[in-house]
């Protein structure tokens, strides 16, 4: 039997690359972790957590609107862009640091540098002269920002990476793109006081969501103040003294002082040397996996981003626990991808779990019930705002299960984990209405719908 310098090399320290390498070492296996950057990967040094960290800033000046309708003042209250900078980085660097030392504890060799692949069992250390053996390895190099580099002008445009270090804040921003990244970003920056306009080439925003949710969100968050402008693109971007002008399709020009663009994210592939060690990619461009994650290379397995398939940090982690336990268990498992939760934390923010409505007319075999309802919530009541909230249950008709959850307000995301338990387990909406509702709350909507969407209503929008 060859012998090797480790039985698992994981390229890659995210959440899903972590979670795998310190679950093998602790099992008693030979395990080190290649990081090009920092410990933590896309989520806790430049995603999810720096993002929700910013996202809670920003909502204090909604906030702060909210409280005034309560009798509160601020006269002095203002927002200073530094003071947070310093903040998110010392509590990122603690972060990345547990991650870190959670990974010393469990006897995985970190190795600070770039892997690359040079045949099935050997990657080098870029740099550094160092090649390492593994008996296997695990890709989890996760996903980049994409920018078309073909734009007239796109070397002046950030990504959302660059967002969370700008050395000082703009007052005005145009972000191209219309996911959740473009969108909780529009949020972040008008919450912040910074003029901002969202644009997208496609008919709404979020596309792949809920048509009732995408439609409430692009009303809502233009209730914040956002400028959204749908159905264009940029032309070029212009460097000029007073700013950067963006030139859209459609003969517009903005003047701005950042353009950002959260066009998507693309696995991390590039110069990875895949090709040499036998790992095929799919014809999306991600590496290409079994339902056990592994790849075209008999010893080789990939998770998470890099993947493609659904690419959420709890997924990951979901998949590294899979992994290790079908590798080194002997206990094959594969990670349900169905009725999985997520949260968009736009402003207002969004909580979806299971089908769409159209996903449902396609996948159930008879009817769906569509029960909807809009409401202004409670806390708005002294303040004159307009803000409404949607709440929506998709239902499979035959069967009464409810199939599909989708909610647009405050506190969505906190609800949509509940109710993603309940679409887990398949409850019917007889059992949603039998669960005796929590007063008053938002979320006692969910148990209380009772009129059935109408074909007429439903045109209606």
């Amino acid at each position: 039997m060859a012998q090797y310098d480790y039985d698992l090399f994981v390229i890659g320290a995210g959440s899903g690359g972590v979670r795998a390498a310190r679950l093998t070492a602790l099992g008693g296996k030979k395990v080190a972790v290649a990081e090009e950057y920092r410990v933590g990967g896309t989520c806790v040094v430049r995603g999810c957590v720096p993002k929700k960290f910013m996202v809670m800033a920003s909502e204090v000046s909604h906030a702060l609107e909210i409280a005034e309708g309560y009798g509160w003042s601020f006269d002095n209250a203002k927002f200073d862009w530094p003071t947070f900078l310093q903040a998110k980085d010392v509590e990122i660097a603690r972060l990345s640091g547990i991650y870190a030392a959670n990974l010393a504890k469990a006897g995985v060799d970190l190795v600070h540098g770039r892997a690359i692949l040079k045949d099935a069992h050997t990657v080098e250390i870029v740099g550094k002269g160092q090649t390492i053996t593994a008996e296997k390895i695990l890709i989890a190099t996760g996903g980049r920002p994409w920018k078309p580099e073909g734009l007239t002008g796109i070397e002046h445009a950030i990504t959302s990476e660059e967002a969370f270090h700008l050395p000082e804040l703009p007052k005005r921003v145009l972000i191209a793109g219309g996911g959740y990244i473009a969108v909780e970003f529009a949020g972040i920056f008008a919450g912040l006081g910074v003029e901002t306009t969202l644009i997208y080439r496609g008919p709404n925003i979020l596309r792949g969501f809920d048509d009732d949710v995408r439609a409430h969100l692009a009303g809502e968050i233009e209730k914040r103040g956002i400028k959204v402008i749908l159905g264009c693109q940029h032309s070029s971007i212009e460097k000029t003294e007073t700013g950067l002008v963006n030139h859209l399709e459609n003969g517009m020009t903005i003047e701005t002082d950042v353009v950002m663009f959260a066009t998507g994210r693309v696995p991390h592939v590039k110069g990875l040397g895949l090709e040499t060690a036998g790992v095929g990619l799919n014809d999306e461009g991600a590496v290409k996996v079994d339902q056990h994650s592994r790849t075209t290379a008999d010893n080789i397995w990939a998770i998470g981003d890099v993947t493609d398939r659904m690419n959420l940090t709890p997924v990951a982690i979901r998949e590294a626990v899979a992994f290790h336990e079908t590798v080194y268990r002997n206990n094959p498992q594969s990670f349900d991808y169905e009725a999985v939760a997520t949260a968009v934390f736009s402003q207002p923010p969004v909580g979806t779990v299971g089908l769409t409505e159209a996903e449902a007319r396609h996948a159930c075999p008879g009817e769906v019930d569509v029960y909807v309802t809009r409401f202004r919530p409670m806390k708005y009541a002294f303040t004159g705002s307009d803000e409404r909230v949607l709440m929506k249950l998709v239902v499979d008709a035959e069967s009464q299960r409810v199939v599909g959850v989708h909610i647009v307000g405050p506190e969505s995301p906190e609800m949509i984990q509940l109710a993603a338990i309940a679409v887990k387990a398949g409850l019917t909406k007889a059992q949603w209405d039998a669960t005796c509702a929590v007063h008053p709350t938002m979320a006692e909507e969910l148990v209380t719908l009772k009129e059935k969407q109408t074909p007429a209503s439903m045109s209606a929008g």
